[in-house]
């Protein structure tokens, strides 16, 4: 069995008028290479004629975001050209890379009309290799990310990666898994995670059980490099963010939204983005 270490509860930091619940990075734990940041925005219901979420223009380097839509949606834009409006049960995948500007707010039916939101932004590092790549952006609706279903009560929303040949949505540039699982009362599920490998489960919805050890609702699961085998039990409705991926056992000197391997390199990110070199914003 995969040894765990600590198990994490998600600190709430609300951002105006949207509830906010972070786990990652905290008091005690930074990150888990390569996984390193992650906001779990509502549950709540917005009224019509709402403002929806807050997040306007703003830049990033040497990294991508995930975003997770539960329910509501998300409207992207950013400098290189790339929007849309993804809804509940889609994500985005943003590889800001060399450096982009972007937005994320609710589309003109969420602010007119209201409804539940719950949204969840994980952030992946990128190597040292690949932190000047060239940035993209992927929306993905629900219907056009691969499902398995493990068993009768366990269903695996394959984001990136490969499960027992199944081939994820996204093509990663780096040795990343990741998924959402849907477990119903009374589920159990088996899988196994090599060693080496750093594991990201985080309970978005639901109570369950890893390894004999109890996780709540909003809480993160820190494991050791012991072991390999997961024994996951639930007898609630249960929704997972599940991922694993190899260190990269590099530097990591974040600031603000940029995340690079030393401090020149956060100083010349901050230069070169008032150097207007992370494309053209148009409102």
């Amino acid at each position: 069995m995969r040894t765990i270490k600590k198990i994490h509860q998600a600190a709430y930091h609300p951002i105006a008028d949207l509830i906010t619940y972070s786990p990652l990075p905290g008091r005690e734990l930074q990150h888990i290479d390569p996984f390193l940041f992650l906001n779990h925005h509502g549950y709540q219901v917005y009224p019509p004629n709402n403002h929806g979420l807050p997040f306007g223009p703003h830049p990033h380097r040497g990294m991508e975001t995930v975003t997770f839509i539960v329910s509501g949606d998300i409207m992207h834009r950013d400098s290189q050209g790339f929007q849309s409006v993804i809804k509940a049960g889609g994500i985005q995948w943003m590889t800001a890379g060399s450096g982009l500007i972007h937005a994320e707010t609710s589309s003109e039916e969420f602010l007119r009309t209201g409804g539940e939101l719950e949204i969840l932004q994980l952030w992946l590092n990128l190597p040292a290799r690949l932190k000047m790549t060239k940035p993209n952006y992927i929306g993905l609706q629900k219907e056009d990310i691969p499902t398995v279903e493990v068993n009768e009560n366990v269903l695996i929303n394959l984001i990136a990666g490969n499960h027992e040949g199944h081939q994820g949505a996204v093509r990663p540039l780096t040795d990343v898994f990741l998924s959402t699982v849907a477990m119903q009362p009374g589920a159990v599920w088996d899988t196994t995670v090599a060693a080496e490998r750093s594991i990201f489960l985080y309970t978005i919805h639901g109570n369950i059980e890893v390894n004999s050890q109890a996780v709540r609702h909003r809480e993160l699961v820190e494991f050791a490099h012991k072991g390999s085998e997961l024994h996951i039990t639930t007898d609630t409705e249960t929704l997972l963010i599940f991922g694993h991926a190899m260190p990269f056992h590099e530097p990591i000197v974040a600031q603000g939204p940029f995340v690079m391997n030393s401090v020149a390199e956060i100083r010349q990110a901050y230069m070169d983005y008032q150097m207007g070199k992370f494309g053209v914003w148009r409102g």
